[in-house]
């Protein structure tokens, strides 16, 4: 994934070792892609550098959400509207964490309430 020399010389380098992008990242996008084909797994694989023990579980995680379909040996792109819910669903996300930082799941912690601890009162 490339990136602009803005966020290059701006990031910590720690930042830039982990792109964030996932191996789901990378198929759904190589999918999105191709919308109009479907693809083995070992096609997918290839195309995204997947490594093989876990393209099938990558492939699975999305099927349960509805973006992307299976039949056979071929998987392709899930419907238009369940795909297109989950790019805005993503697009706010990244547009809140650009306005306001991303969240910090040990700051989050700290703060959340615990069902336990409301059920004892």
């Amino acid at each position: 994934m490339t990136i602009d020399t803005e966020t290059f010389e701006s990031s910590p380098e720690d930042r830039l070792l982990h792109s964030g992008e996932t191996n789901a990242d990378r198929v759904m996008r190589f999918l999105a892609t191709h919308p109009e084909q479907a693809f083995t797994q070992s096609e997918i694989r290839d195309a995204t550098d997947v490594k093989a023990g876990s393209i099938s579980v990558v492939l699975s995680r999305p099927e349960d959400r509805g973006l992307v379909r299976h039949k056979g040996n071929y998987w392709a792109l899930g419907e238009v509207d369940d795909v297109a819910a989950y790019a805005s669903m993503l697009e706010s996300t990244r547009a809140a964490n650009d306005r306001f930082g991303e969240e910090d799941i040990e700051e989050w912690l700290e703060h959340a309430v615990n069902d336990e601890d409301e059920a004892t009162e």
